[in-house]
């Protein structure tokens, strides 16, 4: 994967999915890789992180402890650019985005960050980001491995 593309934002479902065993995450762990080895330029924001374990504990199965410890080591990585801020003017630049497009107030924070961030693409499992002209969006999941995701969550 080259990085024409990047910077990239990533989306709390590719880190979740990334650290899953489903059967559609190796587009998802090779961004998480790619970043990692700082082959890509990544940005992360913590909050995304914490979201992922969220997602991990609450729709994979997976325990608290093996849900901190995963993304634990993630962010352990040295190459990634972890986004720590979350100021006032972003939080309220986010809900006036979220308003606009008419999606969650954490994706319009997140599409707040990526343009503060000069980020070119934000990589995702779905489309709500396609909703901003800002940045390109990489839905990283076809139409048909969505729904492979959708029945390994309901098995």
């Amino acid at each position: 994967m080259s990085d024409a593309g990047g910077p990239y934002l990533f989306d709390v479902g590719v880190i979740a999915l990334a650290h899953t065993t489903a059967p559609v995450r190796d587009t998802a762990l090779s961004y998480v890789r790619d970043a990692i080895a700082g082959e890509i330029d990544a940005v992360v924001p913590y909050p995304a992180v914490v979201g992922a374990h969220t997602v991990l504990t609450t729709y994979y199965g997976y325990s608290n402890a093996d849900a901190s410890r995963l993304l634990g080591n993630f962010m352990d990585a040295k190459r990634v650019h972890w986004y720590d801020r979350m100021p006032e003017e972003i939080v309220r630049g986010g809900f006036d985005r979220a308003s606009d497009a008419n999606v969650d107030g954490w994706d319009g924070y997140y599409a707040q960050v990526a343009i503060e961030e000069g980020v070119n693409t934000v990589v995702t499992i779905d489309n709500d980001f396609e909703q901003f002209d800002d940045f390109a969006t990489e839905i990283i999941l076809s139409p048909a491995e969505f729904e492979q995701l959708t029945e390994f969550l309901d098995n």
